[in-house]
């Protein structure tokens, strides 16, 4: 059952027991680099509740002791031999920062008191050694004493595979890039909104792959906002709470019109898009109006790989996008973005492209200008491709929800009845929010990480 697996294969910090098929079924569907052929899952319930013996299952963490410990004074670090042999270095400076006594730190709320102008960047340490209960313990120049229990100073390792464990334990950045062989993982709505290892199953499904399908909501506004309250609260935007994707006359948004909508990521024009997008279908369409979608982060690796001029000419450039009109409030916004966006090691990030609200002022050198519709050209060109684009028709009672920072979406020209008019309440809801609930949820089923 492919929920269980990806379930198991999203949560890192249970990496460490899962099977030798899990972890295969891992490296096959969330490394970073060229994707793989995507494996077909549904998340029934079914599957959902495999999940969960799988997941609780898989909790036999091992404790980690220190065998030794000492002070390299000379390099101001502190060195940590543990039970297994490994060796770990944690400088003077860091671990006085991170003092976790009383008068240091508010445990209460798991925040720093000692202010950094107290604090001597350039101490050292008159003892360290290990306590009764296997903790270590630190004397500083002035007599405080610190003490740290040995898992916390483990997780917390500086080797570059701990720092990128708890990067990925913390974010959940591992991808599971797809193409037009995807079967949109679906999830019951009101399990999710009421069983804690439900909601902690979709969440990591619309983490890793970038879009979910709930299915069974009521056909009726008002669903989009009781699924935000499970995760915390709603994106407020220009368009409201929640917007309501039907034709307008004197429409203030290509959205509210019958034609066809190119694939595109929402609100390009504002510094911080939203994160994530539910659309909860209330009534279809007679005729037509298909939901389209595209991996923007596969399809951005395409594009490297093809032409990495075009890529770097994108991951570069600042282009102007522009929305105006009235709607919550009367609004006239103006943001630059690059149409993709990587990290610092070069990772695609976010995708920031939506056509219609692409400004006609565009402030590139003359002699960047070709480039640029080049290179923006070659990017939609590879999204279009029927082999990358995922097809699917809502019905009354479906919500999808997906990752807007990462999938293009788009829509199919439709034809409506007055008797019939096609309808979806939509909302939006920041990532910060979301990951919030995912980390929540993890420790509520699975205790803490």
């Amino acid at each position: 059952m492919w929920m269980s697996k990806l379930a198991r294969c999203a949560l890192p910090s249970l990496q460490r027991s899962t099977s030798a098929m899990a972890c295969q079924a891992l490296r096959a569907c969330c490394r970073p680099g060229p994707a793989a052929t995507p494996v077909p899952f549904r998340m029934t319930a079914m599957q959902i509740r495999g999940h969960q013996t799988l997941g609780s299952a898989s909790l036999s963490l091992a404790r980690h002791s220190v065998r030794h410990v000492r002070a390299l004074d000379e390099e101001r670090l502190m060195e940590v031999e543990w039970g297994d042999g490994d060796h770990s270095l944690y400088p003077f400076t860091w671990l006085r920062d991170n003092c976790q006594c009383p008068l240091c730190t508010l445990q209460s709320a798991r925040a720093r008191l000692l202010l950094l102008s107290d604090l001597n960047v350039h101490t050292g340490v008159d003892a360290v050694e290990i306590t009764n209960d296997n903790k270590v313990s630190l004397v500083w120049p002035d007599q405080h004493i610190s003490v740290f229990d040995a898992e916390w100073l483990k997780k917390r390792c500086f080797s570059p595979t701990a720092r990128q464990a708890m990067q990925e334990e913390l974010f959940l950045n591992e991808r599971y890039y797809f193409d037009s062989k995807l079967r949109i993982p679906t999830a019951d709505y009101q399990e999710v909104l009421h069983d804690d290892k439900a909601a902690l199953a979709w969440l990591l499904a619309l983490r890793r792959v970038g879009i979910v399908y709930l299915k069974g909501a009521p056909a009726e506004q008002g669903q989009v906002a009781r699924l935000a309250e499970r995760i915390g609260y709603l994106r407020l935007t220009f368009y409201g709470h929640t917007w309501q994707v039907q034709d307008k006359p004197m429409a203030n948004n290509v959205a509210y019109t019958s034609g066809k909508l190119s694939l595109h990521t929402d609100y390009p024009a504002l510094h911080f898009a939203p994160g994530v997008q539910f659309l909860h279908c209330i009534n279809q369409a007679v005729k037509g109006g298909e939901s389209e979608v595209v991996d923007g982060f596969h399809m951005a690796e395409q594009l490297q790989r093809e032409d990495p001029e075009a890529f770097r000419t994108l991951t570069s450039l600042h282009i102007d996008f522009t929305d105006t009109g009235t709607d919550y409030c009367d609004f006239m916004l103006q943001s630059k973005k690059r149409i993709i966006d990587v990290d610092s090691e070069g990772r695609v990030v976010r995708i920031n492209y939506n056509n219609a609200t692409r400004e006609s002022v565009l402030d590139l050198p003359l002699h960047q200008v070709q480039r640029f519709y080049q290179a923006l050209k070659a990017y939609v060109d590879i999204m279009n491709r029927p082999e990358n684009v995922v097809t699917y028709v809502m019905e009354p009672g479906d919500i999808v929800t997906f990752d807007n920072w990462r999938l293009l979406h788009g829509r199919r020209s439709y034809v409506s009845r007055p008797d019939r008019l096609r309808h979806l309440e939509g909302a939006y809801l920041d990532w910060d929010e979301v990951m919030s609930r995912l980390r929540i949820l993890r420790r509520t089923v699975h205790g803490d990480m």
